[in-house]
């Protein structure tokens, strides 16, 4: 390097240094010839706690400056830190930053943010708070703020922005079906929901738009607003949801984590209510693929009614153990093997092999089981609910798969939206494309399926109504009047120690279905949810 450069680098840096101003002015000249050894080597291991506190201080004093490009110096990934922490200032309007760290905890240190908002002639108070890790750099040796986009704030993930303006669509004042207000604050695990009606409802609702700070994200999910600048007008959007019934799934899945819950109306196909409780803002009640164990035989039974293989009443037996095409399938450990079980037996004991040995009585094929769920119960036919959904999968498979799919394992997937709608058809007989927003409101086109016939609908219903009160779904459903039934589910997969839990019920013209991963059978933790929910809604 030129002597010129050089001196004129360290000149600039001076002057940066005596400009500097606050706790933790940034030390470049450290930055700049602090390899970490003092001897030109390369140090190794985990920081020790005062170059935890002196590189957290100084990432702070960086970014409370607004100095993107020193703040992401100081990381070990600069070039993405940079663009957000830059963003931070010129997108997110965001400035008067002031952060205070917190006591560290090993290499990580808490910390809260108090910042001011601007735009457009307006302004906000910000408040928050995050943590950091700091971490050794690899090839440097030097430590340094490992990069995530929490940092700057806690709900960013990857590729997330923080933007400040105009609102991208109007808000929205989210009504049930008697017209009480659905807020984020009473109902917090209304928020995707109510973030994706706004988006698609937005202008139809009426409303104006106004300022905010929003999380943008980098596929289609809705902006998730943080803070309003300015009101807009908000639009009124009438739902179907229960406000009641609302209320018992957010707290039903508050008891057991990563759970989630939906319950429609059968007679109409409208949404009562949808919760989650995850760690993420993953709608899984409605957008989740997962294999539904036994609740799958629900479809199963009405397949092998509408064929003829058997009937309710009819020969269902249940062994130890079942062979399809060289894969051994068992039951559930503990239950007792009946020969001369009947459908409606092995259905409400939920018994596997039964199951696993009648699929391949004639005249059943590989496909019979997916068209039975697309046919009759509208499974895979591009539901149109209001937001996004997934509207389950059934594929036709052949070798074990097809054996596994009866008992929904294999390539089945589904989610409690969907299980609770393969409920609301088997007690009615007619499929119902459940919707959160009457399609009235956008003229769009609901999902049509043939439904089920008298005959078999009145078994399923029986048959449902026999494992609430005889079979696996007892204890979960015990308490509960009027008109009940039950079937529970556990799925197994992979890489996980647990199964997950699974479990659909009706009562009256109720019907729900919950999923908890990792819960076990699925009385155990699913159960009580779809009680919980149907106690209040039913």
């Amino acid at each position: 390097m030129a002597k010129g450069v050089k001196v004129a680098v360290v000149s600039t840096v001076f002057a940066m240094m005596v400009g500097g101003a606050g706790y933790g002015a940034y030390n470049f000249v450290s930055a700049m010839s602090d390899d970490g050894s003092g001897s030109g080597g390369v140090r190794s291991g985990p920081p020790d706690a005062d170059e935890i506190t002196k590189t957290s201080k100084d990432f702070f004093a960086a970014w409370e400056k607004g100095d993107a490009a020193s703040a992401a110096a100081l990381t070990n990934n600069s070039t993405t830190a940079e663009v957000l922490l830059a963003g931070y200032k010129t997108d997110a309007h965001i400035g008067d930053v002031r952060i205070t760290p917190g006591k560290a905890a090993g290499a990580t240190v808490p910390y809260s943010v108090k910042a001011t908002v601007s735009y457009d002639g307006k302004s906000k108070p910000l408040a928050y708070r995050s943590k950091l890790t700091v971490v050794r750099g690899v090839t440097t040796g030097k430590a340094l703020v490992d990069w995530q986009p929490s940092v700057v704030y806690p709900q960013l993930k990857a590729e997330d922005r923080l933007v400040t303006g105009e609102s991208a669509n109007p808000s929205i004042e989210a009504v049930d079906r008697n017209g009480k207000v659905l807020s984020k604050e009473k109902y917090p695990s209304l928020g995707p929901v109510l973030d994706a009606l706004r988006e698609k409802y937005g202008a139809e609702a009426g409303g104006t738009p106004g300022i905010e700070l929003v999380v943008k994200h980098p596929d289609e999910t809705p902006d998730t607003s943080l803070l309003t600048l300015a009101e807009g007008k908000a639009g009124k959007l009438e739902t179907t949801l229960s406000a009641t019934a609302q209320a018992a799934a957010e707290k039903a899945v508050k008891l057991y984590g990563q759970s989630s819950v939906v319950a429609v109306k059968p007679s109409t196909g409208e949404v009562l209510a949808v919760a989650n409780n995850r760690t993420d803002a993953f709608n899984a009640a409605f957008e989740g693929t997962k294999a539904p164990g036994s609740t799958m035989k629900i479809i199963t039974a009405a397949m092998l009614i509408d064929n003829g293989v058997t009937s309710m009443n009819g020969p269902a037996p249940c062994p130890d153990s079942a062979v399809w095409q060289g894969q051994t399938f068992k039951n559930l450990t503990g239950m007792q093997p009946d020969e001369g079980a009947t459908l409606a037996n092995s259905f409400m004991r939920s018994c596997n092999t039964a199951f696993i040995k009648l699929i391949d009585e004639k005249p059943l094929t590989d496909d019979s089981l997916t068209e039975e769920a697309q046919n009759r119960f509208g499974i895979g036919e591009d539901w149109k609910t209001g937001v996004v959904s997934f509207d389950g999968k059934v594929p036709a498979v052949s070798g074990p798969d097809r054996a596994a799919g009866a008992i929904g394992q294999g390539q089945v997937q589904m989610n409690p939206l969907n299980m609770a709608s393969v409920t609301a058809t088997a007690i009615t007989g007619d499929f119902r494309q459940p919707y959160l927003v009457s399609p009235d409101l956008d003229d769009r086109k609901l999902a049509t399926a043939k439904g089920l016939p008298y005959n078999t609908a009145s078994q399923l219903k029986q048959m449902m109504r026999l494992t609430a009160t005889q079979g696996t779904g007892a204890k979960a459903m015990a308490g509960l009047g009027g008109d009940i039934g039950a079937k529970t589910g556990s799925a197994e997969v992979d890489g996980q120690q647990v199964s997950n839990s699974w479990f659909t019920g009706f009562r009256n013209d109720v019907a729900a279905a919950a999923m908890t991963e990792e819960g076990g059978h699925g009385g155990e933790a699913a159960g009580p949810i779809v009680a919980a929910v149907l106690r209040a809604a039913g």
